[in-house]
């Protein structure tokens, strides 16, 4: 009789690294779905050349203000973006909020239900907005120097 964890999967482990034998290191089950969170939406629609439509359009708000309308957008995007890509998930709530120490960060907090599970996990999610601040290094009064 097959577990009846087993349709969580395996697959790579994100960040790609070696494991102690030398070959690449992988994920399983809960962890698994975890990690697909964090590929999901740290990629950017159009990012990849093959599945032009994956990702999350949470990128589309790098350079708009650390306010409360950015982390509802965010939140929406998020939730969007995960149901249509982790097939594995079947309740969710995202909760966004600009973080207190820093100024350019949107705390992500997901809560999510593996399908078939009565076991509610979560994460957060750091969303890094461009600072005001940030001089724009490829300008022509930029790094060059010009």
């Amino acid at each position: 009789m097959a577990n009846d964890r087993d349709f969580l999967g395996k697959g790579l482990r994100f960040p790609v690294s070696v494991n102690l034998n030398g070959g690449v290191s992988s994920s399983a089950l809960e962890e698994n779905v975890r990690q697909s969170i964090f590929i999901i939406l740290g990629t950017a629609p159009g990012e990849r050349i093959n599945r032009p439509e994956f990702g999350c359009r949470i990128h589309d708000l790098m350079f708009a203000p650390n306010n409360d309308i950015t982390a509802a957008r965010a939140e929406v995007y998020c939730e969007e973006a995960i149901y249509k890509y982790e097939p594995r998930i079947e309740q969710l709530v995202c909760r966004a909020m600009p973080n207190a120490d820093q100024p350019n960060r949107l705390d992500i907090r997901i809560e999510y239900v593996i399908a078939g599970k009565n076991d509610k996990r979560n994460l957060v999610f750091p969303f890094y907005l461009r600072n005001e601040d940030d001089e724009d290094t490829g300008s022509a009064n930029g790094a060059n120097g010009v």
